[in-house]
């Protein structure tokens, strides 16, 4: 298949009938709403998939670029779409969690080719869903389940996921979990004289990093400074004026509780109020002409810089304080340390790293990755200490309510 079998004139939702990922691929891409099937068969319906590109400023030929990328992946191992969910009766193993959207597909091919290279495709139950489908289904099992049923190895992002006493931090300091990676040290981007991502404890393991960064409408600053840092987004003048991932929970998360480390409750306020107040999907449509609903900043990951017209008026900024991090955490269960630690070592692998912090920009804590990011770009940490001294779940909770309440005006 080549670029102009995709008909850019289709629909957002033909396009996610015809095509197996391109559904997670929009997600990614910030078109959040997508998720919801509603929203899918009514907004997907109105408006082609050229004019939702170029409403978001993406570069056209590049989105499609990266739609033919997933689609020649699911149909490159025998003709058949890739699998992300096997259940077997006795596994020797089970691996649960989610996977970046924009890597899921070049993923579960390595997964696989490893698991027949390795003649374990009948022993290891998986089940690996995209991030877009979100983790209720996680934190459905986590509630109602026992150790037992916890997976054996578990792979996500997620603060409130990892760390909420009602989800995996109930484990925490059970010793249910142990790093056995073996790696002494992360990467040197993440471990260094301002960072370090190494769990101390040696509970918590990472595989890459999800950053947070600026993407600056510079036709809609009108005078306004540059914004360069996380505190320039929380000045007045951007009040009502930045779109924010609240749909992406994991990255969302991160943010608030990185500005409330900061800057307190005042500065998650100070969040809440420049949230852009959200469109109806009539008024998205026409966003190009009702100037006063654009967005003069859009925090978004990393990974979105790759669609961007090399010229225009998008114009992607790192943070100089460092762009905020949402870590891709794998948990393993210390007791089956010995029949996981084959497994924990693919997953960790160059080559892993190299799919996830090349394909999709989630710069990799294996120290053998080139993530290409210039080394004055930093990245913010929540860090160990705070999270050990914090209940994560309820601050984030806390954090939340500050925000909102601020957003809608209170």
């Amino acid at each position: 298949m080549d670029q102009q079998s995709i008909n850019v004139k289709d629909t957002l939702f033909e396009i996610t009938e015809k095509y197996q990922g391109a559904l997670e691929l929009l997600v990614s891409a910030g078109f959040e709403n997508m998720r919801d099937e509603e929203q899918r068969k009514t907004f997907g319906k109105s408006i082609s998939l050229e004019m939702a590109l170029k409403l978001k400023k993406i570069n056209v030929d590049t989105f499609k670029e990266q739609l033919l990328t997933v689609i020649n992946d699911q149909q490159s191992l025998t003709g058949q779409s890739l699998q992300t969910k096997q259940s077997l009766k006795n596994p020797l193993l089970r691996v649960a969690g989610v996977l970046p959207c924009p890597v899921k597909t070049p993923l579960m091919e390595a997964l696989e080719n490893w698991l027949r290279k390795n003649n374990l495709g009948e022993r290891v139950d998986y089940d690996l869903r995209a991030a877009s489908m979100g983790v209720d289904w996680i934190k459905e099992t986590l509630k109602r389940g026992s150790a037992d049923e916890v997976a054996d190895i578990f792979i996500s992002a997620g603060f409130d996921l990892f760390f909420d006493k009602d989800f995996f931090g109930r484990y925490k300091d059970t010793g249910l979990f142990a790093d056995i990676s073996g790696v002494l040290h992360y990467n040197r981007d993440f471990e260094n004289d301002y960072i370090s991502l190494k769990d101390p404890d040696n509970q918590y393991s990472m595989l890459a990093v999800v950053p947070a960064i600026f993407l600056v409408n510079t036709e809609e600053l009108e005078g306004r400074k540059m914004p360069s840092c996380w505190e320039d987004i929380l000045r007045s003048e951007f009040e009502q004026k930045v779109s924010l991932p609240v749909e992406d929970f994991d990255l969302f998360n991160a943010m608030l509780l990185n500005i409330y480390k900061s800057y307190g409750e005042e500065g998650v306020a100070k969040l809440g109020k420049s949230l852009l107040k959200s469109m109806h999907p009539s008024q998205m449509v026409k966003s190009h002409i009702r100037k006063e609903e654009k967005p003069i900043v859009t925090i978004m990951p990393y990974f979105f810089t790759k669609m961007l017209f090399v010229e225009g008026p998008m114009v992607p900024v790192w943070p100089r304080d460092g762009a905020i991090i949402s870590p891709i955490f794998m948990l393993t269960k210390q007791e089956k340390r010995e029949q996981l630690k084959p497994f924990v070592d693919f997953l960790i692998s160059d080559k892993v790293g190299e799919i996830l912090s090349h394909n999709g920009r989630f710069p990799s804590v294996n120290p053998n990755v080139d993530n290409r990011v210039p080394r004055e770009q930093k990245y913010i940490w929540l860090g160990w200490d705070f999270i050990k001294e914090n209940d994560i779940g309820a601050l984030i909770k806390s954090c939340e309510k500050i925000f909102y309440q601020a957003a809608s005006g209170v």
